[in-house]
């Protein structure tokens, strides 16, 4: 299909203690989103991360033809304790060269990017909680324009108001996604 942002064919991670994952096929078109359902212990953040090229596989193939970008991933792409949400959009933008010179530019930036988030700008990454978090890492991978987000559990430690809250701002990105989930998102 012409639409496809990724094509996974095949794909497995074999370790010494056996299989994390494998004979994984999957194909995500344009706007699509995908939910990798499984109980913990069950591979699907090492899988998620292997779709987004961050995890070693020994088997298959991905293909990717669309910019991929991880939101919130425990233990992998946390908020930082002590910068403040638009310090984190700061920085993200400097990271990707798209920041301008100016600090005072820079923080317009930030907080253009912030309106229509739930998010208060000055609150310290140590202080947000699980959706805020969620809705962080969603934020700054949007910042690169990607075609296919990547975020891990957006399930846990969400009511279920809270939830919902989060599918609505993953579907209204604009791009593929990707997601981790004890449940199928509904």
């Amino acid at each position: 299909m012409a639409d496809e942002v990724l094509v996974a064919e095949g794909l497995g991670a074999r370790t010494r203690r056996g299989w994390v994952f494998r004979d994984v096929d999957l194909a995500v078109a344009a706007g699509d989103i995908h939910t990798i359902d499984g109980a913990a212990g069950s591979g699907r953040t090492s899988l998620l991360l292997a779709l987004a090229g961050h995890f070693r596989t020994t088997a298959g193939t991905v293909r990717r033809t669309a910019r991929p970008a991880l939101g919130f991933v425990a233990g992998v792409n946390e908020p930082e304790p002590g910068l403040t949400v638009a310090e984190h959009v700061e920085e993200r933008l400097v990271l990707l060269g798209r920041a301008p010179f100016s600090l005072r530019k820079r923080r317009r930036q930030a907080l253009a990017l912030l309106e229509g988030v739930p998010l208060d700008p000055r609150t310290l990454g140590r202080d947000l909680d699980r959706l805020q978090a969620q809705l962080l890492g969603l934020t700054l991978a949007r910042v690169g324009e990607p075609g296919i987000l990547f975020a891990d559990d957006v399930d846990t430690g969400l009511s279920e108001v809270e939830r919902q809250e989060l599918y609505k701002a993953l579907r209204e990105t604009g791009s593929a996604v990707v997601v981790t989930a004890r449940e199928r998102l509904a």
